[in-house]
């Protein structure tokens, strides 16, 4: 199965069933708080739950609202000191947060340059694959679900690391991609910037069956469609999702050319949608290669680079890494994360800006 968005089996707070059991268990879990679903769910059945965020990670708990019943996985250098960024990194399908820090480099780089890392886990009980549900209307608006899950983390570690609240960052992979999106969309105030790896324009879909037949998205292994709206229609969709007047974040869009779980025609509606929400033009003004691969810049009036691409040639369904030590070099490959001969955390943080101790 594809790590990404494997969302004919994403039940978001889907409970176990089947039989007497299953009828037992399904009276049991009515029965209880919201809050307690997924801690009964994982007492019965800790197999397929996912592991606690292991070393070099650190959970969090009690970080405040979270009707999304996610985890909060973190990690801070040692000398990370007062005033520095956060990065949040969202993981794949099928993936957890500890598969997601040091195979993409991200553990190198907040050392290096001394930023925070907040790394949101999704649970098997909210999503049989473990993808974030980008798709659910109660998961990807403001104050519901997820995204208020993941705004409380983020106020959570802001306080309690002394973040500067102006440096705050977020990307991810596929779901975690959509994700991206969902958040950079719901709390643009929240955000100097994000990068979206193989993921879906926010509000592409609201449900699992408009996720599998309008964003995109395969489950075959066959290039699903993907609607084409004009950038307004995108944008209208992004600044409808809260009442923000001020800048919105920066964007890095990364996509590979060989994808066959999120079309990489997902990746011109992404620069639609951004685009638009930023208030510059769909071409590229300028235009160049990252170790071989089409790297795009898309600039405002005064030449502020606003929105980037990466197309990755050659590359699958996964993040982009160039292991080795090399100081633009990162990354250990592991299930869908790839080694494409490019290190998308390095390029990413030098877009964001917070390349530097």
């Amino acid at each position: 199965m594809d790590a990404t968005l494997a969302v004919s089996q994403a039940s978001p707070r889907r409970k176990p069933g089947g039989g007497r059991l299953g009828m037992l268990l399904l009276v049991l879990l009515l029965a209880l708080p919201m809050t307690a679903h997924a801690q009964f769910f994982c007492s019965w059945f800790p197999f397929l739950c996912p592991k606690a965020c292991s070393a070099p990670l650190t959970e969090v708990t009690n970080f405040g609202s979270n009707p999304g019943n996610l985890k909060m996985c973190t990690y801070l250098p040692p000398n990370l000191g007062a005033s520095r960024p956060l990065v949040v990194a969202l993981h794949g399908c099928t993936q957890q947060a500890p598969d997601y820090d040091d195979e993409t480099g991200w553990i190198k780089f907040a050392s290096k340059y001394r930023f925070a890392l907040l790394l949101p886990q999704q649970q098997q009980a909210n999503n049989s694959k473990k993808c974030f549900n980008w798709f659910e209307a109660g998961d990807n608006e403001r104050d519901k679900g997820e995204a208020l899950s993941i705004r409380s983390m983020i106020g959570k570690i802001v306080a309690d690391a002394a973040i500067d609240p102006g440096r705050v960052y977020v990307t991810g992979l596929s779901a975690g991609g959509g994700m991206t999106a969902v958040m950079l969309a719901t709390y643009p105030e929240l955000f100097a910037g994000g990068a979206i790896i193989a993921g879906i324009p926010y509000k592409c879909a609201n449900n699992g069956s408009e996720a599998l037949g309008q964003c995109g998205v395969s489950l075959t292994g066959q290039l699903a469609p993907m609607k084409d709206l004009t950038p307004a229609a995108w944008g209208d969709l992004v600044r409808n999702a809260s009442n923000h007047n001020g800048q919105s974040p920066r964007i890095s869009i990364w996509q590979g050319t060989n994808d066959t779980t999120v079309n990489p025609v997902d990746q011109r509606e992404l620069v639609d949608q951004w685009t638009n929400v930023l208030g510059i033009d769909q071409t590229p003004d300028g235009q160049d290669t990252i170790n071989g691969h089409e790297h795009k810049l898309y600039k405002d009036s005064s030449g502020n680079v606003l929105v980037e691409t990466v197309l990755v040639n050659g590359m699958g369904h996964g993040t982009p890494i160039e292991p080795g030590n090399a100081d633009n070099q990162c990354g250990k490959v592991a299930s869908f994360i790839q080694d494409a001969g490019i290190c998308s955390s390095f390029h990413i943080t030098k877009f964001w800006g917070i390349d530097s101790p």
